[in-house]
């Protein structure tokens, strides 16, 4: 009770302190109350107190502004330094600029994801040269982990994801680092960092992969476009007997009426056996020129043409005997005993698909018909046979669409011209136009 009464008379005496406290403020001008921004002492709240209002923009840091936008401001670095040409020598002073421009080298991890996004627009995605130069932006013998607890808690992480995503990129494009890449990384993150982890990995597997593909791709393809229909016909070829040949030349001829004519580049290719095969065609069956098919070769696109026929009726296909000695690498004809056991099916759900054999294949500069009639023409030098087998040309739209499309969209930037202004619908777009009108009218009845 005594307790309690204490307590009470405390709280009045501090209330009644608080009154005169109050009323000797209200007496006494606050000569902080004429100045315009009134500053407030803050007081420690519980965790459960409502929070305070936001901050006004005009107090926000602006460095946490360039934070966002700093990825921007180094592709704008790029863009002023390297305004006309954009090559190995550009893209390094770039990277000079941005070393002597600070010490401490701050931004370093936003300017090396900014120059790994800007590396194949310079060319150099596949140098590495110019990776070791982006890990030297890094400062050295910062990032070491000084104990195991920092090993084992990821120390900066976001430097080492950085570190991560540069040889990301150059496996990616396939690069093997090497010696000095090792110590650079070293000096940076340590030898029990994750990017040296990396490097372990990429070290282990790369010169096992290395000769996997048995058909290699270089990495320059050639520029001359007979010497890529060449490489290209030579690679998808079924055997390697077979020989590409040059059955015209790109050249530029000018007729006795001064037009200026361009005449395309036509490759064919034709294996021995194909020539066996096409001799014992049936000249009563048609053979058909089809295409065009792409081809991609890393980045590029090419297109191919097919000399080919329909599959033989059953009643014309004659079996002929394996030779043996055909191939002593690989065995066409298995003769094989295997012990079946009670629970193995002897019917198998194979469905046999004959498309046809292919007697030759070309690749030329503009895929018209008339192009590919000197093809045909220049095959039956060794098919003579093909001057007595009806030929139908089997061609799709292909990459002439494409142009097609370009050319009616700068008809649409130029306007139209008065000829096609005048001219008239064809009928069966006027006979689909009239189908759709009475659907709809139709639709409209059903709907009331």
């Amino acid at each position: 009770m005594k307790r309690a009464r204490c307590l009470l008379q405390s709280a009045r005496s501090a209330a009644q302190y608080g009154a005169l406290l109050q009323s000797a403020s209200s007496r006494q001008p606050n000569p902080l109350r004429s100045t315009q921004h009134q500053v407030l002492r803050c007081f420690h709240g519980s965790p459960a107190h409502a929070k305070g209002p936001p901050v006004p923009a005009e107090f926000i840091n602006e460095d946490d502004k360039k934070g966002d936008k700093s990825v921007v401001v180094h592709d704008d670095l790029f863009e002023r330094v390297a305004k006309e040409v954009k090559t190995k020598a550009t893209f390094n002073k770039v990277v000079d600029v941005f070393i002597k421009g600070d010490v401490r080298r701050r931004g370093h991890v936003e300017f090396i994801y900014a120059a790994l996004n800007k590396m194949p627009e310079f060319g150099v995605e596949r140098d590495l040269a110019v990776y070791n130069r982006l890990l030297e932006v890094f400062p050295k013998e910062v990032f070491v982990p000084r104990n195991f607890i920092q090993r084992m808690f990821n120390h900066y992480p976001r430097q080492q994801e950085c570190g991560l995503q540069l040889l990301e990129q150059m496996e990616n494009y396939g690069i093997m680092p090497n010696i000095e890449t090792k110590v650079l990384l070293v000096q940076i993150f340590g030898e029990k960092g994750h990017p040296v982890r990396k490097y372990q990995r990429i070290m282990y597997w790369f010169p096992r992969f290395k000769h996997v593909n048995p058909f290699p791709i270089p990495q320059h393809l050639p520029e001359d476009p007979v010497d890529l229909a060449r490489f290209s016909l030579t690679r998808i070829a079924h055997d390697r007997d077979a020989k590409a040949t040059v059955h015209q030349l790109p050249c530029t001829d000018i007729t006795e009426s001064g037009e200026k004519i361009t005449l395309p580049h036509i490759v064919g290719i034709q294996s021995p056996g194909q020539v066996e095969l096409l001799a014992k065609h049936n000249p009563s069956r048609p053979v058909f020129v089809e295409g065009p098919f792409p081809l991609w070769l890393r980045k590029t696109c090419v297109y191919y043409y097919v000399l080919r026929a329909d599959p033989t009726p059953p009643d014309e296909k004659v079996e002929e005997p394996f030779d043996p000695e055909r191939c002593l690498d690989y065995p066409l004809q298995l003769e094989l005993d295997l012990d079946r056991d009670l629970g193995d099916e002897e019917n198998f759900d194979v469905e046999d698909l004959d498309e046809g054999p292919v007697f030759a294949m070309c690749m030329t500069g503009r895929g018209e018909q008339a192009v590919l009639n000197q093809w045909i023409s220049g095959l039956q030098e060794k098919n003579p046979i093909l001057g007595r087998v009806p030929t139908l040309f089997r061609l799709d739209a292909g990459p002439r669409e494409l142009q097609g499309v370009a050319e009616t969209e700068s008809a649409h930037h130029h306007g139209p011209e008065p000829e096609t202004q005048t001219e008239e619908r064809p009928p069966q777009e006027e006979h689909k136009k009239n189908l759709r009108e009475q659907w709809r009218k139709s639709r409209g009845r059903a709907r009331r």
